[in-house]
C-alpha cells in the first residue's frame, strides 16, 4: 500500500470523492474522531461531572499539550468554536475611537472584514483594506505596500498569516516587529497556520493570535483558540456573558473565567487536542506535510498555464504551503464548483477574492500526484465541453 493510501484508510472521508479542499474544514483522522467519541460518551454518562466538575481539569490538559505545541504559556490560551468568534471577542471590546483605523489588507477572509466593519462603523472608526498587488513580488514589496495605509490614525493592525481565498503566506514576523516599533496592537488570524506550517507564538510576539484547530491540525469541527498577552487579557469582555464573569468561585486568571465559562455546551472538541498531536506524531506528519508542500508547489505552474493564469507569488516556501491559488476566468462560480463535484467527484472551492475568482488545491498527507492528475484532466475537459471556464 502506498503511503497516501495507508494515510487516507486512516481516515472517513467518502473513497469516492477527489478531496482536495482541506483547507476549508480540514478533516478528521479515526484515531482522533474516536477520542472524540470518548470524551462525548464521557459527558453522556455522567453530564454534572463532566461539566460542572472534571471539565475544567481536562481543559487545563488540552490546553497544556497544544502551548507546547504552539509555544506559549497555557493560561493565555481560550478554546472557541472558530476564529470568527475569537476575533469577534477582539472587536467588541477593543476601544475605538471615532476616526481610529484598523489596518489590514483586501485579501483577507470575508466574514473577518464583515466583523471590522461592523465594529468599526458602531464607534465611527475605519477598517482600511489596504489594496495589495497580486501577484506578490517578494516580502519586501508586500511589506512597503502594507504599510502605505499606515498614518497616525492607526490603532492596531490584523493580519493573516495565511490567507484563505489567496492562500498566500504572509510575511507576519516582520509586520508584527514594525508594528510594535510603532507602537501598534498586533492581531493576527492564523485560522489555516496551525498543523500546517510551524507556528512559535514565542517568536511571532503578536499580541493576540486566533488559529484552528480544526483545519490542518485535524481535530473534529469546532475547535479553535484564541491567544492574548498576558498584559492585554484584562481588555476584552466575555462575548456571552456567563457564569465566569463575577465568578462565586474564581480562578488565578479572569481571562480563564471570562471566555472558557460559558454554561452548558458540549466542549468534547477541544479535549481531543492532544490526540490530534499524538497522530502527527505517530505518522511523522512532519514528513507528511513537507511532502505535500512539494507537491503543491511543483504542480502550481503547471495549472496556471492551463487555466491562462500566473501563480499569486513566488512559487516558494516564502508564500506557499499545502495550499495553491489559481487565478480563472469564469462567469458562473458557483456552477463551476457544483460541476467539479458532482460530474467529476472532486471536492474542490472557487473562492471570490473581490472581482476575481480562484480555484484553490490543497495537498494533505492522503492526496497523490493522481489527484492532481485528475483535477488537470478534468479542467482540461470542461474548457474543451462546456463555457464555465474560459481561457
Amino acid at each position: 500500500m502506498s503511503n497516501h493510501n495507508k494515510i487516507k484508510s486512516q481516515f472517513l472521508l467518502r473513497p469516492d470523492i477527489t478531496y482536495l479542499n482541506f483547507g476549508s474544514f480540514g478533516a478528521c483522522p479515526k484515531p482522533v474522531f474516536e477520542d472524540y467519541q470518548k470524551w462525548q460518551l464521557l459527558l453522556e454518562s455522567e453530564p454534572v461531572q463532566f461539566i460542572a466538575f472534571d471539565g475544567i481539569g481536562y481543559l487545563k490538559k488540552s490546553r497544556e499539550a497544544l502551548a507546547k505545541f504552539i509555544n506559549c504559556d497555557a493560561d493565555d490560551l481560550v478554546y472557541v468554536n472558530n476564529p470568527t468568534y475569537a476575533i469577534n471577542i477582539i472587536a467588541k471590546s477593543l476601544k475605538l475611537n471615532a476616526g481610529d483605523e484598523i489596518l489590514s489588507t483586501n485579501i483577507e477572509y470575508g466574514a473577518l472584514d464583515r466583523t471590522w466593519n461592523f465594529y468599526c462603523n458602531k464607534n465611527n472608526a475605519r477598517y482600511i483594506r489596504q489594496e495589495i498587488d497580486l501577484p506578490i513580488l517578494s516580502k519586501e514589496a508586500f511589506i512597503e505596500q502594507f504599510w502605505n495605509g499606515y498614518n497616525e490614525k492607526t490603532k492596531a493592525i490584523f493580519i493573516s498569516q495565511i490567507t484563505s481565498a489567496t492562500a498566500l503566506k504572509l510575511p507576519v514576523k516582520e509586520i508584527c516587529d514594525m508594528a510594535k516599533e510603532k507602537g501598534l496592537l498586533t492581531i493576527v488570524d492564523g485560522a489555516h497556520v496551525p498543523g500546517h506550517v510551524s507556528l512559535d507564538l514565542a517568536e511571532l510576539k503578536a499580541d493576540i493570535y486566533t488559529g484552528a484547530c480544526h483545519k490542518w491540525m485535524m481535530t473534529p469541527k469546532g475547535c479553535s483558540f484564541l491567544y492574548v498577552k498576558k498584559e492585554f487579557q484584562n481588555l476584552f469582555d466575555p462575548l456571552v456573558i456567563s457564569w465566569g464573569y463575577e465568578s462565586a468561585a474564581p480562578s488565578h486568571s479572569q481571562f480563564l473565567d471570562y471566555h472558557q465559562m460559558q454554561g452548558t455546551r458540549d466542549f468534547s472538541a477541544f479535549l481531543t487536542v492532544p490526540k490530534a498531536i499524538e497522530f502527527r506524531n505517530e505518522n511523522n506528519w512532519n514528513q507528511v506535510a513537507e511532502e505535500c508542500r512539494t507537491m503543491a508547489r511543483k504542480n502550481y505552474q503547471k495549472f496556471c498555464d492551463l487555466l491562462g493564469s500566473s501563480p499569486l507569488c513566488p512559487v516558494t516556501d516564502d508564500f506557499l504551503g499545502q495550499m495553491c491559488s489559481i487565478p480563472i476566468k469564469t462567469n458562473e462560480p458557483e456552477k463551476l464548483q457544483r460541476h467539479l463535484f458532482e460530474k467529476y467527484k472532486i471536492e474542490i472551492p472557487v473562492a471570490r477574492q473581490e472581482n476575481n475568482f480562484l480555484l484553490r488545491y490543497s495537498v494533505q498527507g492522503f492526496n497523490s500526484q493522481e489527484d492532481l492528475d485528475k483535477l488537470y484532466d478534468s479542467l482540461k475537459e470542461i474548457i474543451a465541453s462546456t463555457n464555465l471556464l474560459q481561457v
